[in-house]
């Protein structure tokens, strides 16, 4: 069935309006991939004041922190806190995470698995992966602190609940170019390796400094401000690498908005082309028989 030029006018019209909802959502992408990546960065300076006074408690304890001298005497439970995505536009975004999980914790007796994002949630449960606890993405930076605070409220709990808990944080990191990669980051528990670690950073002055609250107490506190800090960032990555991949769905569609305007174009004029050759052949056809 061929198209009337009405019909190519229509669609014209339809694709532009189309085009023009695409860059709204394409500049929303821009603008929020800018004030995630400024949130990232600027956690790093408070990140690195976290880290060195981790090091300075480390430093002023006799022994080391949650009777970590030996093994534990229960098995680990382990629970994952999986940063996903509400909204679609993203490509092979929750899919990626999905896999990821499923290959490294399928085998994983009693696993316990908080899900940020209805479509990762989805994506888990269609391959037998149920996630016990959901929480809706935050729509923006201020939104990021309210949802670390419920997922660090859930995991004192867990913790009070099974003992030693092994915590990872599974979430996609932005990459150059509108790229980004699964990340699986386990910040529990707390082990001789990454105690030996602090202890060796460097302290950016001559002497360390006093902990008048006791190395103990202000221990304590500041692993709290450390669980804070990487559940912070990787949300914060993890939206930064939605809007980078939705910002590049939202290029090729304009692309391929472009070229499906440029060929409608094209048919439009050559409808309007051929019916305006009809119509001149109509009157100079009438002008001859009215002649003759």
């Amino acid at each position: 069935m061929s198209e009337t030029a009405e019909s190519l006018a229509s669609k014209i019209t339809q694709a532009r309006q189309l085009g023009s909802v695409v860059r709204t959502m394409k500049t929303l992408a821009a603008s929020s991939i800018r004030q995630y990546e400024d949130a990232v960065n600027a956690l790093e300076d408070y990140y690195r004041t976290v880290q060195l006074g981790l090091s300075v408690c480390l430093r002023r304890m006799s022994a080391l922190p949650f009777a970590m001298q030996g093994p534990p005497r229960h098995a680990p439970s382990t629970h994952l806190v999986v940063l996903g995505s509400d909204q679609g536009l993203v490509g092979q975004f929750n899919d990626l995470l999905a896999d990821v999980v499923h290959e490294q914790f399928s085998q994983c007796k009693g696993l316990h698995i908080i899900s940020v994002g209805e479509r990762i949630q989805v994506r888990l449960a269609d391959r037998g992966m149920v996630s016990e606890r959901f929480y809706d993405l935050p729509g923006s930076v201020e939104a990021i602190t309210p949802l670390v605070g419920q997922v660090l409220v859930d995991v004192e709990h867990a913790g009070n609940r099974s003992g030693v808990l092994e915590l990872f944080l599974v979430y996609n990191s932005p990459e150059a170019a509108s790229r980004y990669h699964p990340v699986v980051e386990r910040i529990l528990p707390i082990d001789t390796i990454w105690v030996d670690n602090l202890r060796s950073v460097p302290w950016p002055g001559k002497t360390l400094p006093e902990v008048p609250a006791g190395a103990d107490s202000m221990f304590g506190d500041l692993v709290s401000e450390y669980l804070f800090v990487s559940l912070f960032r990787a949300c914060a990555s993890s939206l930064c690498s939605e809007n980078a991949s939705r910002l590049s769905a939202m290029q090729r569609a304009e692309k391929n908005i472009g070229e499906i305007l440029e060929k409608l174009s094209l048919d439009y004029h050559q409808k309007r082309q051929s019916r305006i050759d009809e119509e001149l052949f109509d009157i100079v056809s009438g002008f001859k028989a009215l002649g003759h």
